[in-house]
């Protein structure tokens, strides 16, 4: 496609430049894209029938390659953002499905590409203000499971904590073609999986879109822009003065190992020369044994028709780096140095952005704005890769415009299209400019969106509305269930009617080192601001009790405890395990936990954790007419005090 004309043909020639259909050809209309297949929906051979001699009985079948699914939510896209959204709309109630296009779960995060599961590393303070919920969970039960950080095996824990989850299941190498409409509303998605030659029909009642380019969501005809904005439009310092088309490039990273021996580097073919003398200062050359970031390619046009194009391009630029810093003769210490591992998916960081009922830009980021619909936070540094990326050496390879104070909210309007009624997105593709996207397109924030949406979603069913009613009517339940499931808003404390810790009559330990027993039910699950919202005991064992005036029923008690989120749990390729990063399990992790209720002046054992992996723990036992619970914590993974952030009790 020549340049600029992508941009001429308005939305539906978009769409349909976009598409590239495993069969058949495709005709764009308002509502829906078909494809014209033949009347069973299989390509024939040359003659009239399937051309498949079956030589276990000599029969010539017609295989049936065709199915059609029925889901309440269906999720695209199997990062960080999707797994989360399908988690917590399967752990929610809904029938639910993961479609992810590659083998591997994980997307930029895969051992397939290998970027670190950033997320708030570091505010202005230069400390963390780590993620809670479902993605802590994995990255808890990675340090678990992995170890030895081996990539692959991280893969395979993704895997095990989606095909796990009751309610879900997960359809891997399945790119979502389309989505086939009717007056706004998705009604199905077209799919395709290359390992079988099935075409799947999935219907659903919600669609989430968390595969980054967004092609289901597109087209469905959600309303969506690319490049960059003019400044004046969102009143944006660091917006260029006049919009443009520039998109934020993918990257090709590359890892060596020290062979113990000289290691000769001989390029291949199709090797891109590095012109380091044109190189701004930024484009840092050590340390190199965990690659280079940089090594990326934009465009001011369609980004995704790009790609391939981009892709071998960037090949060639990184082994063009490694060539100069093998074969320069300015890094001596690369002699032992070999290539251990290159990309062949760059990781992408800007395509599609689609259009909700509000628009996130810089401004409200760097200006800390409180939404009345919070559902998740970030607080990454506006970090806006330069126009070309390295075919634009003279500029550094990021501009790092500002660094937070404090963490941002990102507004549940936001995550949800504006014209197609039941349709969520989460990722980099949601509602907000390409300013505001320099900083949220990081995984770890993108993960909170999903676990947003995923529970929005299955609320959706709950109350028989489109995201937009839950926007208008349910937004203090979508918060207040996601806060239960440990996720964290900033500025807003859980207040759940239903929990009746909030009624207990007294709350007190056996003892204390620092904090109080009593923030346990003030709504606030970490300390922030400077201020403590948790109580921690002086060594182990020890008890937290709370007591009722009159019997209550019980059969849920939920917890949260401490995983230090002052500091990073993510694998990253040089394994550190110093300052904000630790690469084992955190210590100060409660371990071992017995939980007790007082029936009838009696104390009786209802629940215990011999090996805990989570942040939020949850007993839940036959329910028990009761005026007290004591909790003993017995043992961390580490640490000598017990702490707790929140304490909770339920009926049912």
């Amino acid at each position: 496609m020549e340049r600029r004309k992508f941009f001429k043909r308005g939305t539906q020639g978009a769409i349909a430049a976009s598409m590239m259909p495993i069969v058949g050809s495709a005709a764009t209309t308002a509502d829906s894209i078909k494809i014209n297949l033949p009347e069973n929906g299989i390509q024939k051979g040359s003659g009239d029938s399937e051309q498949w001699h079956q030589m276990g009985n000599g029969k010539r079948p017609h295989p049936d390659r065709n199915k059609t699914l029925d889901y309440e939510v269906v999720v695209i896209g199997g990062g960080a953002a999707g797994i989360c959204a399908a988690v917590a709309a399967a752990r929610n109630g809904a029938k639910t499905v993961l479609v992810q296009d590659r083998p591997v779960l994980g997307g930029n995060a895969s051992s397939e590409i290998r970027v670190h599961l950033n997320g708030v590393n570091h505010l202005q303070d230069g400390l963390p203000e780590r993620e809670t919920g479902i993605i802590e969970e994995f990255l808890l039960l990675n340090r678990f499971q992995n170890p030895q950080e081996s990539f692959t095996v991280w893969d395979h824990v993704l895997y095990d904590f989606v095909t796990r989850e009751p309610n879900l299941d997960l359809l891997l190498n399945t790119s979502a073609m389309r989505a086939n409409t009717k007056n706004g509303k998705i009604l199905s998605a077209y799919c395709y999986q290359l390992t079988t030659e099935l075409e799947f029909t999935i219907n659903g009642k919600q669609f989430i879109d968390c595969s980054g380019d967004g092609l289901l969501a597109a087209t469905a005809g959600a309303l969506y822009r690319t490049g960059r904005e003019a400044a004046a439009e969102f009143n944006e310092r660091y917006a260029p003065k006049e919009a443009d088309g520039w998109q934020m490039g993918g990257t090709v990273l590359l890892s060596s190992k020290d062979m113990g021996r000289p290691m000769p580097f001989e390029p291949p073919s199709f090797v891109r020369k590095y012109e380091t003398e044109k190189s701004h200062k930024g484009r840092k050359l050590t340390p190199f044994v965990e690659g280079f970031w940089w090594v990326e390619l934009g465009s001011d046009d369609d980004i995704i028709a790009d790609y391939e194009e981009n892709r071998h391009k960037l090949m060639g630029y990184a082994y063009g780096v490694w060539d100069y810093v093998k074969n320069s003769g300015k890094f001596p210490e690369s002699e032992n140095y070999a290539l251990d591992w290159v990309c062949s998916l760059p990781g992408k960081r800007e395509s599609r952005r689609f259009i909700g009922d509000f628009i996130l830009s810089e401004g409200d980021l760097l200006e800390n704005r409180n939404f009345e619909d919070a559902v998740a936070f970030g607080g990454w540094s506006l970090d806006e890769h330069n126009p070309g990326g390295i075919e634009n050496l003279s500029e550094p390879p990021s501009y790092f415009h500002a660094r937070f104070a404090e963490v941002y909210q990102i507004p549940f309007r936001s995550l949800y299209s504006k014209n197609v009624s039941n349709l969520l997105f989460a990722g980099r593709n949601i509602s907000q400019t390409h300013m505001a996207l320099s900083s949220s397109r990081i995984m770890a924030t993108c993960a909170l969106e999903g676990q947003a949406v995923g529970t929005a979603a299955a609320l959706c069913l709950k109350h028989e509305v489109m995201p937009k009613g839950i926007s208008e009517k349910y937004v203090n339940e979508l918060q207040e269930q996601l806060m239960r499931d440990d996720a964290f808003i900033p500025k807003r404390p859980a207040n759940d009617p239903k929990d009746l810790a909030k009624k207990a009559s007294l709350i007190f330990a056996s003892s204390t080192t620092s904090g109080d027993a009593k923030l346990l039910t003030d709504g606030m699950s970490r300390d922030i601001d400077g201020e403590f919202h948790h109580w921690q005991s002086d060594g182990l064992p020890a008890t937290v009790q709370m007591e009722w005036e009159n019997p209550i029923s019980l059969s849920t008690i939920e917890l949260k405890c401490d995983t230090n989120v002052k500091r990073n749990i993510m694998m990253r390729k040089d394994s550190s395990n110093e300052g904000i990063y630790r690469n084992n399990i955190p210590e100060e992790l409660m371990k071992s936990l017995v939980l007790e209720a007082r029936v009838n002046g009696e104390w009786m054992n209802i629940g215990a954790v011999d090996k805990n992996k989570t942040r939020l723990v949850k007993f839940k036992f036959n329910e028990v007419k009761t005026t007290a619970i004591r909790i003993q914590l017995n043992e961390t993974y580490g640490h000598k005090n017990g702490k707790l952030f929140e304490l909770r009790a339920y009926e049912a």
